[in-house]
């Protein structure tokens, strides 16, 4: 009896948690489409030079760590 108690309720929890999303959604799809979301400014460009440059800092001190060079 009492599994059957918890198992009711869990299932109300998802019936629950599911149409606050399907609510959401159709909010969201109510809204114009100016206020949905502000403009993201463009992130900075990748520098592959200083990349690689750390990449070999690493590397290097890695090697000195592992007494590889002397």
């Amino acid at each position: 009896m009492d599994s059957e108690k918890k198992i009711t309720a869990a299932i109300a929890a998802v019936m629950s948690y599911i149409q606050t999303e399907e609510e959401a959604v159709c909010a969201a799809t109510m809204m114009p489409a100016t206020a949905v979301a502000p403009a993201v400014p463009p992130s900075a460009p990748l520098k592959l030079w200083a990349i690689s440059g750390r990449q070999m800092q690493m590397q290097m001190r890695n090697l000195m760590q592992l007494k590889t060079l002397r």
